[in-house]
């Protein structure tokens, strides 16, 4: 029994010994942080649960330190969107070559990918039996047509006349030119092959055929992209999605052409956002005279945005955010620098929009508010110890002293009462 009274006895002298411990680091400590920032005094008023207290610091403290301020200007707000993107072809300037015929391959003009062409350009030479019994059947209809024996307005000759518009119509259906069926009916000789051309001006981009290659109706033979316009793709941040619009101009910067910048306008806006990312997709369209801009390429895009209306504006640096709270430093009318919540609005750049908390005109500390906001809430802290419930019986308690040189310049700091202001 005496054993379990002398533990008990025992626990209670290392729980009162850690006790003082503690209460004598809170003092101790914050008598050297308050060193730390010498020249300045905390305010006179206690802060209630904790809350900051106006600091006051002398023109030598503040310069010592690097406070420099700033005034809350009302002002358009404008900004900036970056984003990243990749250059596309436009997909209203692809065309794909695709016969309508069976048949074989027998000679490429175009043979490798990345030839530039022009419409109307041979691509290749096709045999077809489809294709000769066309051509058999316009040069049979076009012998009726014309033989004498028909007669001008006789039936014959009308029937004859519709054998063969329909057997020219039939050759242009398959995409064979013009040009071709006119030959055939000037020469009046069936040919082995025709030949089919560029349905437009580009550059090829696929090509899935060799000579002797079998090609069916529908197959994918040549596509062809023009580059003279290019898209850029970009992702934008979900937050900035309702600073976009069509017709927006931006700056658009490759690596590979240091230095210069390219315009580019928003021409559609894509109506979902990224799950995983949570971005959107805007489309751009750039000039792309000398073919510069090749598909593939990586993109920097940046878009100006001016705000319609007018804001109060503060420079990034003098918005102190805390985790909970937003607040700043104002310079009161009596030098003192008293913290203020205040509510954020959009960033621009090196400015914040500050919707709420803040007049216009009104000074606030644009540098070393980190060292202020530190030396406010240790004031607080030193009020509130100076209340605390249970420290009346700690009076008759011996608590060593903090070295002099800790104490410097906070002479009037104590473990009860107010905290007196004292200014250098």
């Amino acid at each position: 029994m005496n054993t379990r009274k002398q533990i008990a006895l025992s626990l209670a002298l290392v729980a009162v010994a850690a006790a003082v411990v503690v209460v004598y680091t809170q003092v101790g400590g914050a008598s050297e942080e308050a060193a730390a920032v010498e020249g300045h005094a905390h305010g006179a008023a206690p802060g209630a649960g904790g809350q900051a207290m106006p600091v006051r610091l002398t023109e030598e403290s503040a310069r010592r330190i690097g406070v420099t301020y700033a005034v809350a200007e009302r002002k358009p707000l404008a900004r900036s969107v970056r984003a990243v993107g990749i250059v596309s072809y436009d997909e209203t300037r692809l065309a794909s070559l695709n016969p309508k015929i069976e048949g074989w391959v027998e000679h490429l003009y175009v043979d490798f990918t990345g030839a530039p062409v022009r419409r109307g350009e041979p691509l290749l030479d096709v045999y077809s039996p489809m294709l000769v019994s066309a051509q058999e059947e316009l040069i049979l209809a076009l012998r009726l047509a014309e033989d004498p024996a028909t007669g001008p307005e006789t039936r014959a000759a009308t029937t004859a006349q519709e054998l063969l518009e329909s057997a020219r119509r039939r050759l242009a259906y398959w995409d064979i030119p013009p040009d071709e069926i006119v030959r055939i009916e000037q020469t009046g000789k069936v040919s082995k092959t025709l030949t089919l051309r560029a349905p437009a001006s580009g550059i090829v981009v696929e090509k899935n055929v060799v000579e002797g290659t079998m090609i069916a109706p529908g197959m994918n033979v040549y596509r062809i992209a023009d580059l003279s316009r290019v898209w850029v793709e970009a992702e934008i941040f979900e937050k900035d999605l309702s600073l976009v619009h069509l017709g927006q101009h931006g700056r658009v910067t490759f690596e590979a052409y240091p230095g210069e910048a390219f315009d580019g306008v928003v021409t559609y806006v894509y109506p979902s956002v990224s799950l995983d990312a949570r971005t959107g997709r805007i489309r751009l369209e750039l000039q792309n005279p000398n073919l510069r801009l090749r598909p593939g390429m990586y993109a920097n895009v940046e878009l100006r945005v001016t705000a319609p209306r007018t804001s109060l504006q503060l420079p990034r640096s003098a918005v102190l955010i805390t985790g909970q709270r937003t607040i700043v430093f104002v310079r009161a009318e009596d030098g003192a620098l008293v913290p203020r919540e205040v509510t954020m609005g959009l960033l621009a750049g090196d400015a914040v929009e500050v919707l709420d908390g803040l007049q216009e005109g009104e000074v606030v500390v644009s540098s070393a508010n980190f060292l202020i906001d530190a030396e406010s809430n240790l004031g607080a802290a030193l009020a509130t110890m100076a209340g605390m419930e249970g420290m009346e019986g700690m009076e008759g308690m011996e608590m060593p002293a903090p070295e002099p040189a800790a104490a410097k310049g906070h002479e009037g700091h104590g473990t009860s009462g107010t905290p007196p202001e004292t200014e250098r």
